[in-house]
């Protein structure tokens, strides 16, 4: 067979007919993995993105990055995208090693490298295999998810397609050794070039320029003596960088246990997200065995969970407030200063009180991290972070589960306390934001969209503000200060996001929010949040389940949630 790299290639263009649903959501497209391998769903996909590059970098050819979390067809896609790269008049792709990257590294890739931007194969914490689902985002040169402005340009292409372009006879190419590719495409004026990067690297040089890894390494096992962990990839794309990080750079295999860190198409047949009921099989370690410090990775490697000593949990919310008011022990941040913070407007309000006594900036946006981008590209924030288990900071533009881990072992090392013990020091100071997240899950039918058009048109009516609630819960009431259907305008490029989800605030300064999921791939997930703050110290041990019990009970009330969405439970309670 001839050398791929000593031929020239012809482009073929191939007719298309165009799709109606492919409107990316919170996080890039999300469908069930046959989907993609039907009628060129996934070729439509990719070449409406490559149209709409075109004419954003005009007659500069683009530089992308390329990479994926492993589930099935990621190493097909990345093959499919290779051949229609080349024929789309891109300059050169960075490929991951067997197509395999995480979503924080090829943020990283991207804005080391220079690149114009990168196609990302996840569907993050949604499960994988040929049964289950497959995802496709798009990131832009700052290394952040796509904004709006660009899926919906994308979006618009995909419903006008007509043809695709490709070059089929490339392939054959060595995707499992690093090195680079060159070949000559038929009409153009310049080779295109693939360059197989081996991700954990440059990710790895990023990690350890931001942290102080030996006084990380002395925590795990220094003059102390031993502080055990347990770190779970979940099957997930995260095992290479688990190994590399806390085996090798930290020489730390006597103190940190691994587990499923090989990665599955299928991901073992679980959920790879990183929560208390598809992460069980941590929590469970954590309650037998004598770790510190556990934590797990979802699928590509973006989000993460923090557990204490004896499983005790850490709630994004909570997390993301620590951090916050523990930055300064970070070498990177005492570089580079500490500007604002920011949240998802789910998210509870105790990062709130972090930027209050810090005198810091407090941005609350919609869901997606794309929303974060502008924010941290003009110097306004330097940490952010979701109750859907998302923390990052301004070193990439995406959430980040090893930087996450990283900081809080940084703050172990330098704050001599437990997990626990740092918590309880943390509420002391600041009060305790007791917060859950219910997720009723793959909903047929048009109930939940129903639901959520009640209580839009009960915020635009005002007609329960002001009202005070009784709960079936001893003598506590609510009285509403607020319902409205949230809404952001983006303070550094004024865009405007609507219908965001429904929030109602009570004068005690609980909330409640009811959203709608962006980022499942069948059926309709409702989301409701509960957020109450305290300040009461008898309050702080307390479990939030039993606390928040009045509150949820409300929201079941006024939502009618059973009568339009027939559960009586949620599929996961956080």
């Amino acid at each position: 067979m001839s050398n791929p790299e000593q031929v020239k290639h012809s482009i073929e263009v191939r007719p298309t007919k165009p799709f109606t649903d492919q409107k990316p959501g919170t996080s890039g497209l999300r469908k069930p993995t046959k989907t993609f391998l039907e009628n060129q769903y996934f070729e439509n996909f990719i070449q409406a993105y490559f149209d709409d590059l075109a004419e954003t970098t005009k007659d500069k050819p683009p530089t992308l990055v390329v990479g994926g979390d492993g589930r099935h067809f990621v190493r097909e896609a990345t093959r499919i995208i290779i051949q229609m790269a080349a024929a789309n008049n891109v300059k050169k792709l960075f490929v991951a090693r067997d197509g395999l990257m995480s979503t924080p590294s090829v943020s990283c890739v991207i804005r080391k490298r220079n690149t114009d931007g990168g196609i990302v194969l996840t569907a993050s914490h949604n499960p994988g295999g040929i049964d289950n689902d497959f995802g496709v985002k798009f990131n832009i040169s700052n290394g952040g998810p796509a904004p709006e402005a660009v899926t919906n340009s994308v979006y618009d292409k995909t419903r006008q397609l007509t043809h695709i372009r490709l070059c089929p006879t490339l392939i054959n190419i060595d995707l499992l050794t690093l090195g680079k590719h060159t070949f000559e495409i038929e009409g153009r004026s310049t080779s295109f070039e693939i360059e197989v990067i081996d991700s954990v690297d440059d990710y790895v040089q990023l990690m350890k320029s931001i942290f102080d890894f030996e006084k990380i390494r002395n925590l795990l096992n220094g003059d102390k003596g031993k502080f055990p962990i347990m770190i779970n990839a979940l099957s997930g794309v995260m095992g290479p960088y688990v190994i590399r990080i806390f085996h090798e750079e930290l020489k730390a295999k006597d103190a940190v246990t691994v587990k499923n860190c090989q990665n599955l198409e299928d991901f073992g047949g679980h959920h790879p997200d990183p929560n208390l009921t598809y992460a069980h099989e941590l929590v469970e370690d954590m309650q037998q065995g004598d770790y510190e410090f556990g934590a797990a990775f979802d699928g590509d490697g973006d989000r993460n969970m923090i557990l204490g000593k004896n499983g005790f949990f850490v709630t994004p919310c909570d997390s993301l407030a620590v951090l916050a008011a523990n930055l300064n022990v970070i070498p990177y941040f005492q570089t580079h200063g500490v500007h604002g913070y920011a949240r998802s407007m789910p998210t509870s309000g105790a990062v709130d009180r972090v930027a209050e006594k810090n005198k810091k900036s407090l941005y609350e946006v919609p869901t997606g991290w794309k929303f974060f981008g502008n924010l941290m590209d003009s110097k306004l924030i330097s940490i952010c972070g979701e109750e859907s288990f998302g923390t990052g900071s301004d070193h990439i533009r995406e959430k980040d589960g090893m930087w996450a881990v990283l900081s809080w072992l940084s703050v172990l090392a330098n704050i001599d306390r437990s997990v626990e013990k740092i918590l309880n020091a943390h509420w002391t100071t600041f009060g305790r934001n007791f917060f859950t997240r219910y997720d009723y899950e793959e909903i047929d039918g048009p109930g939940p969209f129903a639901m959520l058009k009640r209580l839009e048109g009960m915020a635009m009516s005002n007609e329960i503000v002001n009202k005070t609630f009784n709960t079936a819960y001893g003598t506590k009431q609510y009285t509403v200060k607020l319902m409205d259907d949230f809404n952001y305008t983006d303070p550094v490029d004024g865009s405007y996001t609507e219908k965001q989800g429904i929030r109602i605030i009570f004068t005690d300064g609980s909330r409640l929010v009811f959203r709608l999921s962006g980022t499942g791939s069948r059926g309709a997930t409702v989301r409701l949040y509960a957020d109450s703050y305290e300040n009461d110290p008898s309050t702080y041990n307390k479990d939030a389940q039993e606390m928040l019990k009045p509150l949820v009970s409300l929201a079941l009330e006024i939502a009618q949630l059973k009568e339009f969405t027939g559960r009586d439970k949620p599929t996961v309670i956080t």
